[in-house]
């Protein structure tokens, strides 16, 4: 067994160290992108278990994604010259199931409940709208759901949920929600969100168990603290206890999933939340040069909310950032792989160290067809995940209804798989009867005899189905999760059903041999989760791997995904397209000065992905709905001075005179902000257009909010803002970008 290597033997800058050495009590470590926070989280579990004599078991390190964490463990691993055995290593939701496993039972729970992702979640909630009346014409089903979610993560009961809906939404939703709860109790199953909700229920409600946690960890550390949500603040407050040896690492600036919820003042208030905790900024970046971190500084600096610091370079000086200005997408996507290309002839670059950054998902198509025609590999990476593919999704059904007979969505699906004439009748028939006697479907459907008005082939398909889960329930106990999912395959007859298919039924078997061969590799750590059944772990894995933990190396590829799917990945050439007002940034964030600023993260985020080379690029038009629209470059990129880039043009647009028509105001679409042309591509206008002057009391409207009264003025110019009270109470009061806002006169 190799040595422990001492902190004292890790090259460490004296921020780092500062950070690994500090001892007892709360710390907060400000971590700019590509400024080494692993390596300081790593050797900081490594001092506290070797130097300060702390045994692993009483260490918790909470991250974000399951390859981070398994990354952290392989590390302290290696410092510490042997697997850390006994330490909790994982995400928020996989500590979160783990705690549940073990205290289910006081949110009636059993430790085989199952974790239903979204679209199961999104079943239950259709079906308890149609029992509650809600009709999805008037509500649509993923609105409630998502809903539902805002509220859990806000730890908002459904009972205050209830007591605070005005609207006819927050109505709709507060019936499903009240009658979401009993459901999955009664199906002994948990959404997404129950994995961080339920754990801080039980944390608040039993005062023993809390300080059993608080007791046993001596030492948490949070990961990536910065996108936390209220749920996961609550946690780590709850099992910390009152030891204040907490700490956590993250990046303001690198705030980027209001949208899910997570809130940036946890990070920006943690001295408030953890009196006497000591800061230290990480502001040395290892990743890249001075040209794309002199670009990210002048970006960012543009933010109010935030704690301050400044990236350094640490590598030497290398080539400048290019700005590449297209026609419109379709010029942008050919830019792009023409300049691939380049690399690849002239420098020498593989495709894999290449990756297409971009705000939304529908940019891909244009990208990935240009790709296609010069034929350059790639890999979309945040689209339909491993175990969202259908035939996965079969085959977990039938795995999770032996793991838990009460699972009604997972028997709704097995008995379709392969389909045995069991109809939307038959299911309806037995639900009802189920819902009368309190008793999962399973069961119902072994007492099928009962009912009255089924016909005798749908009795006999039942018979054979009950037979089939009694048989897969009693080989989960004794055999692999690989065997098992093969004795389904053969029992069901499904892999016969798969061949039936063709080539594309043969393609999808290939993704069965694909999951047994990951279910042989399954193996319970020892984190405190002795005792868990290898398919309770291989389902928890399967239901809470994320599309970034399944990247890996395969194959030379360039690599296209969303800038917010990049977080906390590095590429040494990044192209960060569509930078464009109304989709990098967003229409729809101008309104709101906080949200507007989380945009401006994101961008941080984008460009602090490149190591050695950054593209920026943006079409002069673009498609939209089958309409080619006007662009405007982002307003983002206005306060970059000119010496920060190289300016660049596509041979398509140098040819096209016509082209700077797109530009003009009388072409612009309806609604789109009026921003200050860029001061990289033209004079800047008069700002009296682009803020036009407000004063306390006067009266406004807003398109979507309507009428209100200006209740305080800040900034000037374009960084104007008014906070304004609307006549309509449900809206209140709101701070907006008057640049953006599209203000008009209201009545005086």
């Amino acid at each position: 067994m190799t040595s422990f290597a001492p902190t004292s033997e890790v090259t460490l800058n004296p921020a780092q160290r500062a950070a690994v050495e500090h001892g007892t009590g709360p710390l907060l470590v400000l971590a700019g992108a590509g400024s080494g926070k692993t390596r300081v989280l790593t050797a900081r579990v490594a001092r506290i278990v070797e130097e300060l004599g702390v045994s692993p078991h009483r260490v918790l390190a909470v991250t974000f994604t399951n390859k981070a964490a398994g990354e952290m463990r392989e590390r302290i691993g290696r410092l510490l010259g042997a697997e850390p055995r006994g330490m909790w290593i994982g995400t928020f939701h996989g500590i979160g199931a783990r705690l549940l496993r073990l205290h289910g039972e006081k949110v009636g729970r059993t430790s085989a409940y199952t974790i239903y992702d979204e679209d199961d979640t999104l079943t239950v909630v259709k079906r308890l709208m149609v029992n509650a009346k809600v009709s999805p014409k008037d509500f649509a089903p993923k609105a409630v759901a998502a809903a539902i979610g805002d509220a859990k993560n806000a730890l908002v009961s459904p009972e205050e949920y209830a007591s605070l809906a005005l609207t006819p939404l927050a109505k709709a939703v507060s019936l499903v929600y009240t009658a979401m709860e009993p459901a999955l109790r009664g199906a002994n199953a948990v959404s997404f969100d129950d994995l961080l909700v339920l754990p801080v229920r039980i944390l608040h409600e039993h005062a023993d168990i809390r300080a059993h946690y608080a007791g046993r960890f001596e030492h948490v550390l949070v990961d990536e603290y910065q996108d936390t949500n209220h749920a996961q603040y609550e946690f780590v407050r709850l099992i910390a206890g009152a030891t204040g040896n907490v700490a956590v690492v993250g990046d303001d600036d690198q705030s980027i999933y209001g949208w899910r919820g997570a809130d940036v003042r946890n990070i920006l208030d943690f001295e408030r939340d953890y009196p006497g905790a000591r800061v230290v900024r990480l502001e040395e970046n290892y990743r890249s040069t001075p040209e794309i971190l002199s670009l990210a500084n002048v970006v960012i600096a543009q933010n109010a909310a935030r704690r301050g610091k400044t990236l350094r370079a640490t590598r030497p000086a290398g080539e400048p950032v290019t700005l590449l200005k297209a026609l419109d997408d379709r010029d942008e996507a050919d830019a792009i792989a023409e300049e691939i290309e380049k690399r690849r002839m002239n420098l020498r670059e593989r495709p894999k160290e290449i990756a297409i950054l971009y705000r939304t998902n529908a940019q891909s198509r244009s990208l990935e067809e240009s790709l296609r025609r010069r034929g350059i590999p790639y890999r979309l990476i945040g689209a339909v995940r491993f175990y969202d593919r259908r035939e996965v999704r079969d085959l977990l059904a039938w795995l999770r209804l032996a793991a838990n007979p009460s699972d009604d969505e997972a028997f709704r699906r097995a008995i379709t798989v392969p389909k045995r004439g069991i109809g939307d009748s038959t299911v309806d028939l037995l639900a009802g009867a189920a819902r009368e006697r309190a008793i999962p479907l399973l069961e119902m459907a072994r007492r099928a005899a009962e009912l009255d008005g089924m016909r005798p082939s749908a009795r006999t398909a039942l018979d054979v189905i009950t037979t089939l889960a009694d048989r897969f329930r009693v080989s989960a106990e004794e055999s692999s999760v690989d065997r098992l999912i093969l004795e389904i395959l053969q029992a069901t007859g499904y892999d016969e059903a798969l061949r039936a298919e063709g080539p594309e039924g043969l393609d999808r078997l290939d993704n069965v041999r694909a999951m047994v061969e990951g279910a042989a590799e399954t193996v319970v750590d020892d984190g405190g989760e002795l005792g868990l059944r290898p398919l309770d772990h291989f389902l928890q894995k399967a239901m809470l791997v994320a599309a970034v933990d399944q990247m890996g190396p395969d194959g030379d590829a360039v690599t296209l995904m969303t800038v917010h799917t990049a977080k906390g990945l590095e590429f040494p050439v990044v192209f960060l397209s569509g930078m464009e007002d109304g989709l990098f940034p967003l229409s729809r964030v101008f309104d709101d000065p906080d949200v507007l600023e989380e945009e401006r993260r994101l961008l941080y985020v984008g460009i602090t992905r490149a190591e050695r080379k950054l593209f920026l690029t943006w079409a002069m038009a673009r498609r939209r709905n089958g309409e080619l629209l006007p662009g405007i470059m982002s307003s983002f990129l206005t306060p970059v001075p000119a010496d920060r880039y190289e300016s660049k043009m596509t041979s398509k647009l140098r040819g096209s005179a016509s082209a700077f028509a797109y530009t003009s105001p009388s072409q612009r679409r309806p609604g789109t902000p009026m921003t200050r042309p860029s001061a990289w591509e033209t004079p800047a206008e008069d700002e009296s257009q682009v803020a036009p002057h407000y004063a306390k009391g006067v009266r406004v409207k807003h398109k979507a909010f309507g009428t209100g009264s200006i209740l305080e003025l800040s900034g000037t110019g374009r960084d104007a803002k008014v906070t304004i009270e609307f006549d309509d109470e449900t809206i209140g009061r709101k701070r907006l970008v008057v640049a953006f806002a599209g203000l008009e006169r209201g009545d005086e």
